[in-house]
């Protein structure tokens, strides 16, 4: 089975694309936008947007530059290679003429020469660095510093100016410090809207500074992930909103009990030559693939069991038996500035986890990553569904749920279907 791209699940707008890419409609996916804001006087913040343009063949992408802001372009960085790429701030009207149909007339355009062609099925993966100056989204109210912006990319960061305190945020979100002590707040926008954002932070007393702990790193317990009666002292997460890993399952018949998946991954360690999926004990995985997606490239992937694992010079976190099985993938090593994105695609066996109980189908299963989309087989229709999802149907008329997970832990899905005759 052919496993459809990412892009086919258009009724997911930003995160999941649509799948038409003909010549002038631009797609685009994992979008992530992070805004610093400079000092409260100057009314500005710089813009750190990553996108990966997704329309096979495509050799530009264009980014809308917002009215009512006065734009400084910095830069844009392929990020599979990490060299600059060639920009120019264009009008509408040429950039409808070098290609983009969609361009509005008076309208600033980023048009940005991609490294190489978007290969099909694969992506350009690239980082944009702009400032804004716009003193309707970014002032200051009696000594209170306020952003106040809608944001319509559904995943994104505000980093405060360094010795800010935050005081109020009207949405959701995670709290961190950047290596340099400053206040990041993180979201990722679960609904359909734009998140009419409104942060607000004082500037903390000149005796006071904010510090970074030097903190022994936190090691969970064994029996039920940590010790719930002590507190997680040295606990750190990452920004969920910039976790960029992607998992989509295609569940077969329920009779076979097995599930055809793919999930995104960008490899950004340097010297990291392969990508390691452990298969979860009770499953049996076949038929794996992998795909380097910055260049369509396909990987050689090798499935190793038993002592098989340590004779290949394989490391994992957990103790070798006989019956483990890891799915281990190849690639040249990554060089200095750069990062690979990857595509794995295989077949999951699990009679424990998908089944029919009482003429019903049923799926029970963990997710780990921020994303994941679960595609009912043909003849289903759904029924039961215990965590929070999207749902919409894909061009071959299949129910699709797409569950977002904002916290840094698992969610535990469970769908139940039935059948249409």
């Amino acid at each position: 089975m052919k496993i459809p791209s990412i892009s086919a699940y258009s009724c997911f707008l930003i995160l999941i694309c649509s799948l038409v890419s003909s010549w002038g409609q631009q797609t685009e996916t994992d979008l992530y936008t992070q805004y610093e804001l400079l000092a409260p006087e100057a009314q500005s913040f710089r813009i750190i947007f990553e996108v990966s343009a997704t329309t096979t063949g495509a050799q530009y992408y264009w980014n809308t530059l917002r009215k009512g802001s006065a734009h400084k372009v910095n830069g844009v960085i392929d990020l599979y290679t990490g060299k600059p790429l060639l920009w120019e701030v264009v009008r509408g009207e040429d950039a409808q003429k070098n290609g983009f149909s969609e361009a509005v007339l008076d309208t600033d355009y980023l048009q940005i020469k991609l490294a190489r062609p978007v290969p099909e099925g694969g992506q350009a993966r690239m980082r944009i660095d702009k400032t804004y100056h716009d003193a309707s989204s970014y002032y200051s109210e009696q000594n209170t510093l306020v952003f106040s912006r809608s944001l319509g990319i559904k995943r994104n960061s505000i980093v405060l100016p360094l010795g800010y305190e935050l005081t109020s945020c009207n949405y959701p979100s995670q709290v961190q410090l950047t290596d340099d002590a400053r206040i990041k707040v993180s979201f990722m926008n679960r609904g359909p809207e734009a998140v009419p954002l409104v942060i607000k932070a004082r500037r903390l007393p000149q005796n006071i500074s904010i510090k970074l702990a030097q903190e022994e790193q936190y090691v969970p317990g064994t029996a039920t992930g940590w010790d719930d009666s002590k507190a997680r002292l040295g606990f750190t997460f990452s920004e969920r909103a910039y976790q960029d890993r992607d998992i989509v399952y295609f569940l077969q018949q329920p009779e076979t009990h097995s599930f055809r998946l793919y999930h995104d991954y960008t490899e950004k360690r340097l010297g990291m030559d392969r990508y390691l999926n452990v298969v979860r004990t009770g499953s049996k995985a076949s038929n794996p693939s992998a795909l380097l997606l910055d260049t369509g490239e396909d990987l050689k992937v090798e499935t190793l069991k038993g002592d098989k694992i340590a004779e290949r010079g394989i490391i994992i976190d957990e103790e070798i038996s006989p019956n483990t099985e890891v799915v281990v993938i190849w690639f040249d090593p990554v060089n200095t500035g750069e990062s690979k994105r990857l595509r794995i695609s295989e077949t999951y066996t699990d009679p424990n986890r998908y089944l029919i109980f009482k003429d019903q189908l049923v799926w029970d299963r963990s997710f780990g990553r921020n994303r994941n989309t679960v595609v009912l087989p043909s003849g289903w229709f759904l029924t039961t569904n215990s965590i929070p999802a999207v749902i919409g149907q894909n061009d071959d008329g299949l129910t699709m749920l797409h569950f977002e997970n904002d916290r840094p832990d698992n969610i535990d899905v469970f769908i139940k279907a039935q059948r249409k005759n």
